[in-house]
């Protein structure tokens, strides 16, 4: 019987819950990340492996964390964030871009210019023993004492109670919020959980890509959806942020004749439609009384996440 490390098809614990920022002394907060969850499976002895929730190798992407397994001290799984910093900050559209290219040497060059981070948070595995079923601060301790950090592998910070101030440090630096963790919680795979909490400062969702429309000037906007059930419903549009490469990857994508949403609004009947394959992720101030965003910008397509994970 394979155990835990040997398998390597861990799906994530996720977020069930968003909310406001708060304290309390049950709980932990720590930075929310800008970049793409990963799960790390490293042994001092044999090497490194970073999947992504798709269970899709990262190594390729980010060859400069090859020799992460050299940080630690036992064989471990370790949950985390992996991200790319720009200006000392993480960029989400570094870390896709990076995602997204396939040619070694522009890797090479994204390497070399912007290095990619493993930021761990959770461990989940250590020598043999699944720790899952520990509380979450006997893990983070655990964590501590398997983890010697350098630039390239690092642990998440956190502090106890202060929430509300943590969220507004934060806010005041532009990053993308806080998630707030119950001391006491044990690690559910591919479980959504209130357990964890999102208390975010800039405001984002995924959606899937159903077609863009071109305009002058080599505009282009962007039909989002989102699924119901089994159905995928129209959820506005975004022009702002579309780059050149995100578009060629819509262009290059299966057309077809009908739109794949179930209702089709005015002003969009001249789209390409698109089989509903791409994710992309939109970041907004907030939302209408009808639902849609205010003042949308496009993040970029992300590779990590299904289509069918897009509910709305």
């Amino acid at each position: 019987m394979t155990n835990l490390y040997e398998r390597k098809n861990i799906k994530p614990m996720l977020i069930g819950e968003s909310g406001t920022a708060f304290d309390s002394p049950d709980y932990i907060f720590e930075l929310k990340l800008d970049g793409e969850r990963c799960i790390a499976y490293l042994d001092p002895a044999d090497g490194s492996d970073l999947r992504n929730k798709r269970n899709m190798k990262m190594l390729p992407k980010v060859p400069e964390l090859s020799d992460i397994h050299l940080q630690v001290n036992a064989r471990c799984i370790l949950d985390g964030e992996l991200v790319v910093l720009v200006d000392g900050k993480p960029d989400f559209r570094e870390m896709q871009r990076r995602s997204l290219t396939t040619n070694d040497f522009k890797l090479n060059l994204q390497s070399a210019r912007h290095p990619a981070s493993f930021v761990a948070f959770d461990i989940l595995y250590q020598d043999g023993k699944t720790l899952t079923e520990l509380p979450l601060m006997n893990r983070k301790r655990l964590l501590k004492s398997v983890v010697r950090e350098n630039a390239r592998l690092a642990i998440s910070r956190y502090i106890e109670r202060r929430g509300v101030d943590f969220y507004h440090i934060a806010e005041k630096q532009g990053l993308e919020g806080v998630v707030a963790k119950r001391k006491d919680s044990i690690y559910v795979f591919d479980k959504r959980t209130r357990d964890w909490i999102k208390i975010k400062n800039l405001l984002d969702e995924d959606f899937v890509v159903c077609g863009y429309i071109e305009k002058e000037k080599n505009v282009v906007s962007v039909v989002l959806g989102q699924y119901k059930g089994r159905a995928l419903f129209y959820k506005g549009r975004v022009t702002l942020g579309v780059s050149t490469k995100d578009f060629k990857l819509m262009r290059l994508a299966q057309r077809q004749d009908l739109p794949p949403v179930e209702i089709t609004p005015s002003g969009i009947e001249n789209a390409v439609w698109l089989k509903p394959a791409l994710v992309c992720t939109v970041q907004y101030m907030n939302k209408t009384k009808t639902g849609y965003m205010r003042q949308p910008v496009f993040k970029g397509i992300r590779s990590d996440k299904k289509p069918e994970e897009c509910v709305g």
